[in-house]
């Protein structure tokens, strides 16, 4: 309730739920009822029918005393669905009485919430989702207003009712409740103070259902991205919560994750998308050139600043730090604005800035994986992120966090270093400062005790280790000084995952063709049918190298494959469900979908608030199943995506 949940899939949290014994709002009835036993409580079909009295507050009565009754009771809810009540609790939604559609709408929200989609699919069906949106258009009531949006919460966790939503709501929701809570104004009056975000339990759950829809799709995608005022609320709600070093609340998590949804494959869906793509140019020697290096690369990593010191690099009194090479950023007429925000270099600032000081692992990782998206492609204003990561002083803030006892954290930020690491300068830098951290990730040798994180992270981490290497023979060396080669070939003799061993032995073949340290390699007692040993479970004609590739990833709230999953791994998308493309496409999972069996899984959004991750239990290694995700057309380790 307050902020400090690490509940990657908590939606509205338990008490949230508007019981009426909650908010001690007892109706009169029931009281007299429990009082004197003459009376009886009335039944369910008796309650449903007094919905329609023609007296409003037996309407309303019988509207609290089903909102009591639906707290957490999984069957009354189907009664009351198969009854036909939700119907008439949606018509009550436009009832001219505020104690009548209030208790109407709190009866929707603990119906809605809960395993059974059946329920929310039955409120979309007579209209629910537009007479909510109506209603938040018309109440002033702050009461009202959190049971609308947390009912809309309960709603967008089904997939189904995703566009629904955004169909119906999206303006509305960014126009009444994220913009004017956010503090954004679209025209500030030029003597006022920026005004900061109301971390309020409505914003609380818009930003919620936003963060749902915006794992629908593409098309999701898109219509936030061009809702007007949507980006740049969110920006200046996050740039609020740096500003008073408040990152650790759900809505902060959740505007985090909006963001991020909204960068996945943003150098491809964008307008105009096709005029910044650059194939080419600068991707071995950074933007600048190779001038500045050394000047630049020798603070980038130097430790005699405090970390809080490196968001200030850049300028010194007004004055543009010599020592801090700019980069040639496209002209503009005027300011950037709406979904342009979302790929800025300016941007990055932001989400170091929450990678420095947020404690939330679900936030952290959604602020990696911002970074991953955008530093993924190859389009001009990757490019100019790769760079500004650098010059940021951002390298060294996301290699510390691959020390995380958070398993998602460390795989998220081993990704945005391989994207990261296309940069010519940034791949340098990451192989002497980042490596032995990475190593120390990998399971095997003498640590102790050892880190036992998920096969998903490990592959991600041995990706990153191959694409630091791949045209660098000096970090390929690194490689050896830090003990990397005998941990690649105990996963190699020992892991029972054929993806481990697969990534492993791409890395070991790319270490074993630099000829001119192989004299090193043999010194220590290694040969080279030590870097051969995986050959055959590679798919035929499979090189050692191929060509680099980028990873996006995207944060859908609710989990989407909870069938034969161990509650150790419940943040990851099984990697069977990659598309085509190598790209953990949402859309290609719903095709799945269809050929799963119909065991009820439940949504995960609407459980106990999960606590900190640092209780989490690991699958000891040697126990975990063998998972059997190697796709035959692989040339190279395939770009692994991760998920909240």
């Amino acid at each position: 309730m307050h902020g400090g949940y690490a509940a990657p899939l908590a939606q509205p949290e338990r008490g949230s739920l508007a019981s009426i014994d909650r908010l001690g709002k007892r109706s009169p009835s029931i009281d007299s009822i429990r009082k004197d036993p003459r009376w009886r409580d009335p039944d369910l079909p008796e309650v449903i029918a007094m919905l329609n009295h023609p007296i409003d507050p037996v309407k309303s009565n019988a509207a609290a005393y089903l909102q009591h009754l639906c707290y957490e009771n999984d069957k009354i809810k189907k009664e009351v669905r198969q009854l036909k009540g939700i119907p008439t609790l949606v018509g009550l939604l436009d009832h001219p009485k505020p104690e009548v559609h209030r208790k109407a709408c709190g009866a929707l929200r603990n119906i809605s919430y809960g395993k059974d989609n059946e329920n929310k699919v039955s409120i979309k069906n007579c209209d629910g989702i537009p007479a909510l949106i109506r209603l938040l258009r018309k109440t002033n009531d702050m009461e009202v207003r959190e049971l609308i949006t947390g009912t809309l919460w309960n709603l967008s966790s089904y997939e189904p009712l995703k566009m629904v939503i955004i169909n119906h709501g999206l303006q509305t929701l960014t126009n009444e409740v994220i913009i004017p809570h956010s503090g954004w104004e679209n025209e500030p009056n030029e003597d006022s103070k920026p005004r900061d975000a109301e971390w309020t339990t409505v914003f609380k759950n818009t930003s919620g259902c936003l963060r749902n829809v915006s794992s629908d799709g593409a098309e999701a995608r898109r219509r936030l991205r061009e809702c007007d005022g949507l980006v740049d609320a969110l920006l200046h709600a996050l740039q609020s919560a740096v500003s008073k070093k408040d990152t650790d609340n759900k809505s902060v998590e959740n505007c985090v994750c909006i963001m991020r949804n909204l960068s996945y494959h943003v150098h491809k869906e964008v307008p105009g998308a096709d005029r910044f793509q650059d194939n080419e140019a600068n991707q071995q020697g950074g933007i600048g050139g190779q001038q500045k290096k050394k000047k630049d690369d020798a603070g980038c990593f130097g430790g005699k600043k405090a970390k809080e010191e490196w968001f200030n690099q850049g300028k010194k009194n007004g004055d543009t730090d010599k020592n801090f090479d700019t980069l040639d950023l496209p002209k503009r007429s005027e300011s950037a604005k709406g979904f342009e925000l979302l790929y800025q270099p300016e941007v990055v600032r932001l989400y170091l800035s929450i990678l420095t000081e947020s404690q939330n692992y679900n936030t952290l990782e959604a602020a990696a994986g911002a970074l991953q998206n955008l530093s993924a492609g190859n389009w001009t204003w990757s490019i100019y992120i790769r760079a500004t990561v650098r010059k940021e002083r951002g390298l060294p803030v996301l290699v510390e966090l691959l020390q995380s006892d958070s398993d998602k954290v460390v795989r998220a930020v081993a990704i945005a270093l391989r994207n990261l690491s296309m940069d010519r300068r940034n791949k340098d830098l990451i192989g002497n400062y980042a490596m032995g951290q990475l190593v120390h990730n990998l399971p095997g040798g003498q640590q102790r005790p050892a880190k036992n994180l998920e096969e998903d992270t490990v592959v991600a981490v041995l990706n990153t280790i191959h694409e630091i290497i791949t045209d660098s023979s000096e970090n390929a060396r690194s490689l050896i000084q830090t003990q990397g080669i005998e941990k690649l070939i105990t996963i190699n003799k020992s892991s029972q995952s054929p993806r481990e061993v697969k990534a492993a032995s791409h890395v070991l073949q790319m270490v074993w063709s630099y000829k001119d340290l192989r004299s090193a390699l043999q010194k220590e007692g290694w040969n080279k049918a030590n870097f051969q040993t995986a050959a055959s479970t590679l798919p035929k004609g499979s090189k050692g190298n191929g060509k680099s590739g980028f990873d996006d990833s995207t944060l859908p709230l609710v989990e989407k494959s909870q069938v034969n999953k161990k509650s150790g791994s419940r943040d990851m998308i099984p990697m069977g469900e990659l598309g085509p493309d190598g790209y953990s496409t949402i859309d290609h999972r719903d095709k799945e979908r269809k050929y799963r069996s119909n065991e009820s899984m439940g949504d995960m959004s609407e459980k106990e608030p999960l606590k900190n991750d640092s209780n989490k239990k690991h699958i000891t290694r040697s126990n975990r199943p063998t998972l059997n995700l190697v796709d035959a057309r692989d040339t190279k380790p395939q770009p692994v995506d991760s998920w909240v």
